[in-house]
């Protein structure tokens, strides 16, 4: 499988049509000595998918240089298996095995899953079917659904649900389970999401599901039944650790917008209505007033303090220009980014000095109304000059979200694509 940086968004997601030969289905098993494991795993999960899944798969064994018998087992199970082939990595890291394994595979649906097979396999269909016909974009089995049944000691249990608790707090992530040994991914996801995920350890599942979530990819959630392997050689401690590690410089690139996450944007269903705007309906328009209006309370309230710290030594003028100089810039950044979803620093400067051209017309607006208080009483008391900013604040505003959409943040339209009736 190429990878592919370019830019440009995903199409439309389609249903999966079968290709003579190839696999629709391509499952990666990663492991690290798992001579005694090995065997009756894949087995037991050729069995299963022979009997239950109705197109052509194949499973692929990734050995993370390990140094016990398991290569001469992967490599005798290809050998004897139909559809079993092996691969041998001479690095650990299971993200690692899923990132070479998904990056070289011609099937159209990527899945893994743990050696173990702690995860029912009666889950695995319904896994891949939302993939396969075109509804998601990727699948993860979750051990945190009401409906799911789960065996495993409280320690487990804790540190999975703890973990699950951060990454929605510190990442505002939406998923109830990332670290399920048990998900899938449509192929041509995968060259665009794989590149920006950097982790080659336990955390890649974490960054991946991240990634997609912001990117506003659809991410299908199967209840699954699970029972805890006693003989996991997972060390809870040293991954907590660089998993908190991977949450930090995540969340710090999501902040500072250095993820070009536009190469993951979908387009809507095949109902041509959603590929163009209705005549007359600005697309977006109510969320784009939604997000500018909260991030401009945030940003008067930071204007009026600033105004009222400036003004402890300097005239209303001055005050009056430096606050707003400050509160313009974090505003342009925040809209640039929440309301109008702009990422990446792409044309980052140029946004920013458009939005100094629109300060300009605020600063007009308020140094005016300021002037025409002054001439009109000599000595005005404090709150009355707070009271007329806010009203030609809010004046600004309006004047402000109009330059945005029109002119700083304008819609780009995708050239709709040609008929071809035939």
């Amino acid at each position: 499988m190429p990878t592919d940086t370019s830019s440009g968004a995903l199409p439309a997601r389609a249903h999966l049509a079968p290709v003579p030969g190839e696999p629709v289905l391509d499952v990666v098993i990663p492991v690290f000595n798992e001579e005694q494991d090995l065997g009756p795993c894949v087995r037991r999960l050729h069995d299963h998918l022979t009997r239950t899944f109705p197109y052509p798969f194949r499973i692929t064994i990734a050995d993370n240089a390990s140094t016990d018998r398991t290569p001469e087992v992967a490599a005798g199970l290809a050998a004897t298996v139909d559809g079993v082939r092996s691969t041998r990595l001479e690095e650990k890291g299971r993200g690692r095995a899923l990132r070479t394994v998904w990056s070289h595979s011609e099937a159209p649906v990527l899945a893994y899953m743990d050696v173990d097979l702690s995860t029912d396999l009666n889950a695995l269909l319904p896994l891949v079917a939302p993939l396969i016909s075109g509804h998601s974009d990727l699948a993860i089995g979750t051990r945190l659904a009401r409906s799911s049944r789960v065996v495993r000691g409280a320690k487990r249990e804790f540190v999975s649900r703890a973990y699950n608790l951060l990454l929605r707090s510190s990442l505002a992530a939406r998923f109830s389970d990332a670290q399920c040994g048990f998900k899938a991914i449509r192929r041509e996801v995968a060259e665009r999401l794989l590149p920006l995920v950097e982790d080659s350890g336990w955390f890649f599942d974490t960054e991946m599901l991240v990634l997609a979530e912001r990117a506003g990819l659809r991410i299908h959630e199967v209840p699954v039944d699970w029972v805890d392997d006693p003989d996991s050689t997972v060390h809870i401690v040293s991954t907590a650790t660089e998993d908190l590690k991977g949450m930090w410089r995540v969340g710090r690139a999501l902040a500072i917008g250095t993820l070009p996450l536009d190469r993951l944007a979908r387009p809507f269903g095949d109902d041509p209505r959603d590929r163009s705007a209705l005549p007359g309906v600005p697309r977006g328009l109510a969320r784009q007033l939604l997000g500018f209006c909260v991030i401009g309370v945030l940003s008067t309230l930071a204007y009026l303090a600033l105004y009222s710290l400036f003004r402890l030594g300097a005239g209303p003028q001055l005050a009056n220009a430096g606050a707003l100089l400050v509160s313009a810039v974090a505003n342009t950044a925040a809209n640039r980014r929440l309301t109008f979803g702009v990422r990446g620093r792409d044309r980052a400067v140029r946004h920013q000095a458009q939005g100094l051209v629109v300060f300009g017309v605020g600063l007009a607006l308020t140094s005016g109304s300021l002037a025409a208080l002054g001439a009109a009483t000599a000595d005005p008391s404090h709150s009355t000059e707070l009271a007329v900013l806010i009203t030609a604040n809010l004046a600004a505003t309006v004047l402000r979200f109009l330059l945005f959409r029109a002119w700083v943040f304008p819609e780009r339209r995708a050239t709709p694509a040609k008929d071809d009736t035939r």
